[in-house]
């Protein structure tokens, strides 16, 4: 008889471990808005999740030290009028966040290191361009400041954060509402899924479909679409008997998938979260107690069941953790922020290792918080790959740095002189009419600012008045 040979892979005992009661982060009402998104974003930094917010949209921001029992009254990121729908960190600075709505806008905020005594109001720029609502935020994985946003009226629209400026508009590529976007590793192409069961692979640039699959997978539930690290993707979708289901496909030929596992029968929507340092994919359903991954390869079967995280409560969303931010010292691979109906819970994905030392083939060189090419560039038609960090001697998320947006006169029409590049407000020479300008501009502010504390004296004063005729 010929033996069994198990493969070898240094993820197969990749276990995952839910973190200490005390570690969690309690007392937090989670959104109950029905969209599929992850209604949580993580960085090295801050945690975000999008929380119950009545008369408008709001998520909070937590330091990831401030676990435990969050304060009732603790400020919120309040600005939108209907509710939040996404959020996601910016790759290349740590303290800028940004959010879409039902509101039919995208904000872009600055998050300070320090814990805000009120709730944050003023985004530092309002983008206002679909007619409906916008379900999809992604940032570009390597150029500075480009955002995109995807919203109920079919339409993607690409932003260029630091000036304000639609910089692309894809408006006439999909017939129906738009379920995912994903970018790829460069963000030279985009694969989006959408109601009309097709899988599409655009070059935004070009504004062309570059290729796509009708039907990827039978069932009638909403489809999404991750790139993997070799230009493949990985969908999830339904059967035609509502399994679920993980189909990894080559692009440059469509017609059968090189893989597909088939899972259990369930109709919560699959988020896959995809690790390209180790190649593994990460299941989370919402409405799921459990996460289920799976290592991607070159050779057959290509797609290898790794195990499943499980436990007892129910997921409302999920947060993701980018390589930058885990514990090297501890084998950490993956960190997942589960949002419960209250809480959201740390769960820590682990390789056993019996060594203290850095793990050389846990922890290649990951993308860093330095973007590879400005804005302009890559409208112009460059393409650069992430700019890669150690962790080898773990990662120290550089001090608060302030996105500086410069609106651009629309009236201004001579081309810049010169290579093209975004211009920051500080690469501007300060003039003694722009000085001016800029005092007047502070001074009325600082008015603004004086009525409104006066305003909420003055209300205070009114709400002292009704206690003490109350009582």
């Amino acid at each position: 008889m010929s033996r069994r040979v198990v493969r070898q892979s240094k993820f197969r005992h990749v276990f995952g471990q839910a973190a200490k009661a005390d570690q969690n982060y309690e007392d937090i009402r989670v959104s109950k808005v029905t969209w599929d998104s992850s209604f949580c974003a993580v960085n090295p930094k801050f945690l975000a999740i999008i929380v119950e917010a009545g008369g408008g949209g709001a998520f909070i921001v937590l330091t990831l030290a401030k676990t435990g029992r969050v304060d009732k009254n603790y400020p919120l990121v309040t600005g939108h009028t209907a509710p939040v729908l996404d959020i996601d960190w910016c790759p290349h600075n740590d303290n800028v966040i940004a959010s879409a709505s039902d509101d039919t806008t995208i904000m872009v905020w600055q998050i300070p290191d320090y814990t805000p005594v009120r709730n944050i109001t003023e985004p530092i720029i309002t983008l206002e361009g679909h007619s409906k609502r916008v379900g999809i935020i992604t940032w570009h994985p390597t150029a500075r400041n480009v955002l995109l946003s995807a919203g109920g009226d079919n339409v993607i629209i690409i932003w260029n954060v630091g000036t304000g400026e639609v910089l692309l508009s894809l408006d006439d590529m999909h017939p129906d509402v738009i379920h995912s976007v994903c970018w790829n590793s460069n963000g030279s192409l985009l694969a989006t899924t959408c109601k009309d069961k097709t899988l599409r692979i655009i070059d935004p640039r070009k504004g062309q479909v570059v290729a796509e699959r009708a039907r990827p997978h039978e069932g009638a539930r909403p489809l999404r679409a991750v790139f993997t690290a070799d230009g493949k993707l990985l969908s999830t979708g339904f059967s035609r008997m509502s399994e679920r289901q993980l189909a990894l496909w080559d692009p440059n030929n469509f017609e059968e998938p090189v893989a597909l596992q088939e899972m259990d029968t369930s109709n919560g929507v699959l988020l896959p979260f995809y690790d390209p340092d180790s190649s593994i994919v990460y299941l989370c359903g919402k409405g799921d107690s459990s996460i289920r991954y799976f290592e991607i390869t070159d050779e057959p079967p290509f797609v290898h069941y790794l195990n499943t995280f499980s436990s007892k409560e129910p997921q409302r969303g999920m947060g993701f953790m980018p390589k930058r931010g885990l514990d090297v010292s501890k084998c950490e691979i993956a960190r997942f922020y589960k949002l419960h109906e209250r809480k959201c819970e740390p769960i820590i994905m682990t390789v056993p290792r019996k060594s203290d030392l850095f793990q050389d083939d846990l922890y290649p060189d990951t993308p860093g918080p330095e973007p590879a090419l400005e804005a302009d560039e890559w409208v112009s038609g460059q393409d650069a790959e992430p700019v890669l960090i150690s962790l080898r001697d773990g990662y120290v998320p550089p001090k608060h740095r302030e996105l500086r947006v410069t609106k651009r006169n629309i009236l201004d029409v001579r081309p810049p002189s010169g290579p093209r590049r975004s211009q920051s407000a500080s690469d501007a020479p300060l003039s003694q009419h722009t000085l001016e300008t800029l005092l007047e501009e502070i001074k009325a502010l600082r008015e603004r600012v004086q009525a409104q504390e006066e305003r909420i004296t003055s209300l205070e004063n009114m709400l002292c008045e009704l206690v003490d005729s109350t009582d």
